[in-house]
């Protein structure tokens, strides 16, 4: 029996585990050791679940041993944003509040749909507290590093998801995204990150952040992985009511060329004015590669932004307004401020955000009647270093924090399914295009993803730091 050599797929080690040139063990401990090795230098975990880890390798090795035939995901290690309820550990959410509360009795949905499809925990994984943020420069865990260049950011708020898939520490990670906290970190890290329509993967069992604005979604080093993961998470959930009658619809065989009947146009205006030259040239690569020439435009994509941040601040304070009032100093000072302000934002304000928002949905909807998918980046710009504060835009300097998010929010905010399809240039930090369609539509997003990653524009770059 031979070890597969790291870094791998989820979908080779899958393979090498069920064909038994591999055992799911071996590469749990190898993985558990990668990260002992490697993550010192990144921060990206937060937890380790080292006896569940090989508990669940050892299963899989054991239902191989008895003939049994295996899931998709046999043997495949991943790890979860700590946002996740995880049987047994705290719920921290990136946290210090959340530490005197009681270890989740069990586990989240999506956490046992990847347990049922034989993926071996291995811990949990950084980001902003409470989701509230675009860096993962935590001040009770520290930053998590950019393996690309550890002077630089993550991103966030799924910071440690695009960390320790990006080093290959684990092919697979699960966030969440309220703003773009998936594509965010995709983008800087150069990953594949899907935020699927909202509603379509069940959030039962984590830490919310905005009720009407969350969603949850894989990350992956390949598409290939990318969609194994999705279709192991799909399914109703009764708990969850936003998707309580979703029925499963799996992409199966990426088919990569087949663009045939496909709308597929450039989003310009307001998604191409902010955008430094490396982001630029990425929408540039990504649309000849596609053959687009066609620019469409959203003309109210700010006001869809401005909805969504009055949203996030009235939802997100609200829900932390008890353990404000109590336990203030307590709360990382880079977001308590703005969870205060949205606590105290008028009611109407919250009333007349989502008029708006209803408004920019009908804008929306209109312009997928005309187009199947449409093309953004996902970042104004690739990966900054650690400790900035500020952003200098071809639209002018910006507070960095918040404007990571830019081209990221006003889609979220209506709940529309996007794929980050990560851009590497030799030499040059990564980033990623936004690959967006109509809601309930991930199947066209696939299809574009794997057409822009055999023509050999989109890839996960490997970093200098990896297992």
């Amino acid at each position: 029996m031979t070890e597969v050599a790291a870094p791998a797929s989820a979908a080779a080690i899958a393979a090498a585990i069920r064909e038994g040139r591999t055992t799911a063990r071996a590469v749990a401990d190898a993985t558990l050791a990668a990260i002992a090795r490697v993550d010192p230098a990144l921060n990206s975990f937060v937890t380790l679940t080292p006896e569940r880890t090989r508990a669940e390798a050892d299963a899989v090795d054991a239902r191989r041993a008895a003939g049994a035939m295996l899931p998709p995901l046999a043997g495949v290690p991943y790890a979860v944003k700590n946002l996740f309820d995880v049987e047994g550990v705290v719920t921290l959410a990136g946290s210090k509040v959340n530490a005197s509360l009681p270890p989740a009795a069990a586990d989240a949905t999506l956490v046992s749909r990847m347990h049922a499809a034989g993926g071996v925990l291995v811990g949990t994984l950084a980001m902003d507290e409470y989701a509230y943020g675009f860096t993962t420069e935590n001040s009770h865990h520290g930053p998590t590093r950019n393996p690309h260049d550890t002077t630089r950011t993550a991103g966030g708020s799924s910071g440690g998801c695009g960390a320790a898939v990006a080093a290959r520490l684990v092919p697979l990670a699960l966030g969440s995204d309220t703003n773009g906290s998936i594509r965010v970190p995709s983008s800087l890290c150069g990953i594949w990150g899907l935020k699927p329509t909202f509603g379509r993967l069940p959030r039962t069992g984590s830490y919310p952040f905005v009720a009407s604005l969350d969603h949850l979604g894989p990350f992956a080093t390949t598409l290939d992985d990318l969609a194994l993961a999705y279709d192991a998470l799909q399914g109703p959930d009764a708990a969850d009511p936003a998707c309580a009658q979703r029925a499963v619809e799996p992409v199966g065989t990426l088919r990569h060329e087949d663009l045939d009947g496909i709308r597929i146009a450039r989003l310009g205006g307001y998604f191409d004015e902010p955008l430094t030259n490396a982001a630029r040239a990425a929408v540039d690569a990504a649309c000849t590669a596609l053959h687009t020439t066609r620019t469409v435009t959203l003309p109210s994509a700010a006001l869809g932004r401005a909805a969504a941040f009055v949203v996030t601040g009235s939802e997100g304070g609200a829900l932390h307004l008890a353990d404000l009032r109590t336990r203030y100093a307590d709360f990382e000072p880079l977001s308590r401020d703005r969870l205060v302000a949205g606590a105290l934002m008028p009611a109407a304000w919250y009333v007349q955000a989502q008029r708006v928002r209803e408004r920019w949905r009908h804008e929306v909807a209109a312009l997928f009647r005309d187009v199947d998918v449409v093309i953004a980046a996902a970042t104004p710009c690739p990966a900054t270093p650690l400790g900035d504060e500020w952003l200098d835009l071809p639209t002018g300097r910006v507070p960095l924090r918040p404007t990571m998010g830019l081209l990221t929010q006003p889609l979220s905010c209506v709940g529309l399914p996007v794929i980050a399809a990560p851009v590497a240039t030799p030499g040059a930090l990564p980033i990623a295009v936004q690959v967006v369609a109509a809601p309930w539509r991930e199947d066209l997003c696939f299809r574009v993803a794997a057409a822009l990653a055999a023509r050999g524009v989109a890839a996960s770059p490997l970093p200098p730091i990896h297992a």
